[in-house]
């Protein structure tokens, strides 16, 4: 059972990753080579940890299996009380290739491989595996941009 979700999710990690192929950041032509300076970072007052960040969290990536319980996967632990702590100023480490990139890194959505994995181009950055979450498909635009706007006014612990 588990296998076939995880071939679903992949599979529809996939098409949407063709869907999206060519947007972002790291679009050809946008060759920002990790720098920042085209990152959005004006504060509009957007998203709130408590209150915007977690229940995403909560709802789509902590439990057991993924991001939560004794053997989170990749260690990021996303539930509540430890999320946190497990993904701001925290190194990526999917695989050697993001180890220049944080999980979360505060005001830099774009150089945040949390950002890539919920967008599905964490391949653009070096990074492997599907888009996030792999069960029931991906997060709306709507929390992507959540959790982007969060990162950008400096991913405080609010």
């Amino acid at each position: 059972m588990r296998s076939t979700l995880v071939r679903i999710g992949l599979t529809a990690a996939f098409v949407v990753g063709l869907a999206c192929a060519g947007e972002g950041p790291m679009a050809p032509g946008n060759n920002n080579n990790g720098n920042d300076n085209n990152d959005n970072n004006t504060n509009t007052g957007g998203s709130a940890f408590a209150a915007d960040i977690q229940p995403l969290f909560t709802a789509r990536c902590a439990f057991s299996g993924c991001h939560a319980g004794a053997n989170p996967a990749q260690g990021m632990d996303l539930s509540a009380g430890q999320a946190y702590a497990n993904i701001v100023n925290v190194p990526a480490n999917e695989t050697a290739s993001t180890s220049g990139l944080m999980r979360v890194r505060p005001s830099f959505p774009d150089s945040s491989y949390l950002v890539h994995k919920i967008q599905g181009t964490q391949q653009s950055v070096g990074g492997s595996g599907g888009q996030m979450p792999l069960t029931n498909c991906c997060l709306s635009q709507s929390d992507i941009d959540r959790i982007r706007q969060w990162i950008t006014d400096g991913a405080l612990n609010n």
